[in-house]
Formats: structure tokens, C-alpha cells, sequence
């Protein structure tokens, strides 16, 4: 059986790690879990050349609105927040939709301490604010301010707010750091080196949580004033292996052996 991860450019990922170590320490033998770089155009031709030994897809930037449209049916967290990270073939040929970052975020939230009426901040507005969003809303936080350098950006998250139920509002990037400030939990979904210049000045809430979906460089600027200044810390590796134990599950129908993936993941970043 095969797998492998879609999108453009993924000579980076170190999904196929992960994964690989997942199939050999659950003995999988004949399973095999690659790279393919694949834009949101061409997502479509792709899955309908895949052949019957194709359990499933991870589906990465900027693919993940494609990913949902291509699938026959889809959970109602991937619809909700409009995008999917996760394809999986069924058993009669049809295609899957789900988003495993949703499940993967509240997995490392909760396991840095995040509780029900936690103040959220979320820099960006793109596929993973979505993402953060659903996981605001399952986690029972109170409120979500995403602050982004475009507004229109911020507007287009408004749909999926109210789908996930969840009371957003919208923060000018250049009030950021007050909203960092205000913020029980923090989490950065902009590109390398965007929220760099918002380090320096940084003014963290006691106890709160910061979440960067960035892994590379690490520690970023604002993941070592926030370590500095005693807060929790999570890095998007630790997403990158939880939304990945969802995908092992559903792609092979065996518990994921978490231990063995978090093993070779740590190694591969060494």
C-alpha cells in the first residue's frame, strides 16, 4: 500500500519520516509513504490517476482547499473550516476529506495546559488560523482575536467562525503586541520571519501559552521571548506529529505508534 505527502514545494517535509517509522515499528511491511510536489491546480488529475494501492494522501500548502473539493464526502470539521489536510481512499474508491491539524491542535494545546475560557490570539488569517479557529471552539475558549495584515483576510475567516461558533474579532497588525499581551494563548501561523519584529517588544501574559506552527528555523525569535518570559511553548513539529498520528490511523486502520514516529521525527531534526 502507498502513501505520500502533496504540495508545493515539499522536498522538505519531514512527513515521510514520520510515517515510514510509523509502518516499520507497527509492522507494516509492504507499506511505503513518500514526497510528491503537487500544486492546488493540479490535485484533481492527481487523485484520479491514483491507482487502487493508494490508501491515502497528506495534503499540505496550498493544497488544502483543493483537497476538499476533489473529495466525495467529507468530516464536518474539514467543512467546516473549509480546508483538508487529509485524504483517505475508501473502501469503494471514493475519496475522504479531513482536517487532522483541527485534532492535532487541541492535542498539544491541551498538553501545554490550554483550559475552557482561555482568551485566544491568532497571528494570520490563512489555512492554519482556520484550523486554529476549530480548535478555539472544541477547546471552549472565550473569545479569538486574529490579527492579520489584511483585513479582507480576516473577513473571509468571518464564515467560519460562525460555522464552528466561535466569537471572533479582528486585530490591526499594527496593535499586535497588545493583543500578544492580552492573550491566555497565542498562536502564530504567519510565515518565517513576519512575526520576528514583534519579539523585541513582546510583553507576555503570566502563564500563558505560545504556539508557533513554524519548526525551522527553531526556536523563532517569538517562541525565545516567550520561553524567556517563562511561558509554555509548542512548536509546529509538535503539530506536525499529532496531526500525522490522526492520518497513520485513518490511512491504515492501526493504532499509531507514537512513540517510534516522535523518535524518528526528533532524530530527523538532528
Amino acid at each position: 500500500m502507498r502513501a505520500a505527502v502533496v504540495g508545493a514545494p515539499i522536498a522538505h517535509s519531514l512527513s515521510p519520516v514520520i510515517h515510514n517509522a510509523g509502518y516499520a515499528a507497527a509492522g507494516l511491511t509492504g507499506w511505503s509513504y513518500t514526497r510528491i510536489e503537487c500544486g492546488a491546480a493540479e490535485l484533481p488529475d492527481l487523485v484520479a490517476g491514483l491507482g487502487p494501492e493508494w490508501a491515502g494522501l497528506s495534503v499540505t500548502m496550498p493544497g488544502k482547499e483543493a483537497a476538499l473539493a476533489v473529495a466525495d464526502a467529507a468530516s464536518p470539521v474539514a467543512v467546516a473550516v473549509g480546508a483538508a489536510n487529509t485524504l483517505v481512499r475508501r473502501t469503494d474508491g471514493t475519496w475522504y476529506a479531513d482536517n487532522t491539524d483541527v485534532g492535532g491542535m487541541v492535542g498539544v494545546l491541551t498538553g501545554a495546559g490550554v483550559v475552557a475560557g482561555a482568551a485566544v490570539t491568532v497571528l494570520g488569517a490563512g489555512g492554519t488560523a482556520r484550523a486554529a479557529l476549530a480548535a478555539a471552539a472544541r477547546l471552549g475558549c472565550s473569545s479569538v482575536v486574529v490579527v492579520a495584515r489584511r483585513a479582507e483576510a480576516v473577513d473571509e475567516l468571518r464564515p467560519v467562525a460562525t460555522a464552528l461558533g466561535v466569537a471572533l474579532s479582528a486585530g490591526r497588525w499594527a496593535d499586535a503586541q497588545r493583543h500578544v499581551s492580552a492573550a491566555d494563548v497565542v498562536v502564530s501561523t504567519v510565515p518565517k520571519g513576519v512575526a520576528d519584529p514583534l519579539a523585541g517588544g513582546a510583553i507576555w501574559r503570566p502563564g500563558a501559552v505560545f504556539f508557533d506552527a513554524l519548526y525551522d528555523p527553531w526556536p523563532t525569535p517569538m517562541a525565545a521571548s516567550a520561553r524567556a518570559a517563562g511561558l509554555r511553548v509548542v512548536s509546529g513539529l509538535d503539530l506536525l506529529l499529532a496531526q500525522a498520528v490522526g492520518q497513520f490511523e485513518q490511512f491504515t486502520g492501526v493504532t499509531a505508534p507514537l512513540a517510534a514516529m516522535r523518535e524518528a521525527l526528533v532524530a530527523a531534526r538532528h
